[in-house]
């Protein structure tokens, strides 16, 4: 639905207000809030290769058996982050450059979960935290068996 049609449902003193409130909303700073996504962003992925060089150079793992403990070790940074309350502030700063996959999924699931826990383990934490897991397991999911079915009928992707 366009903006004109939207206005068209308000009455006329809610038109005059939706004006009024356009004309007096800050600026956003686009340029800078991508800056800083890039950046903080940029840096979490910095942080997980290095911690992937570490397991590389100190326990003796290779390039392909590394990515899960790495992909834990972030987990648990962010979650132990979320946990006492600093993740949120990196994310005030960050905007989207904190929701790089694996740390912006574990701060969901560990934030739904500390918001929910006086209600309980299993319907408070449980319930709560997977429902916002639900929808990313069901869409990894489908998305998971669509890229197999590709594969399997046109040989495309990774061998």
């Amino acid at each position: 639905m366009s903006t004109k049609a939207k206005m068209k449902k308000l009455t006329w003193t809610q038109q005059e207000y939706q004006e009024m409130a356009k004309k007096r909303e800050p600026a956003r700073p686009v340029f800078r809030n991508c800056m800083r996504a890039f950046v903080s962003g940029g840096f979490i992925c910095l942080l997980g290769q290095a911690i992937s060089e570490m397991f590389k150079h100190w326990f003796g793992f290779t390039d392909k058996t590394a990515g899960n403990p790495t992909v834990a070790v972030l987990i648990l940074i962010s979650v132990i982050l979320t946990s006492f309350g600093v993740y949120d502030k990196i994310a005030q700063w960050a905007g989207a450059g904190s929701a790089v996959p694996v740390t912006g999924f574990a701060n969901s699931l560990c934030s739904a979960a500390l918001e929910h826990k006086s209600e309980g383990f299993v319907l408070g934490v449980g319930g709560n935290m997977f429902k916002l897991a639900g929808s990313v397991i069901v869409y990894g999911t489908v998305a998971a068996f669509i890229v197999g079915l590709v594969h399997l009928v046109f040989g495309i992707g990774v061998k």
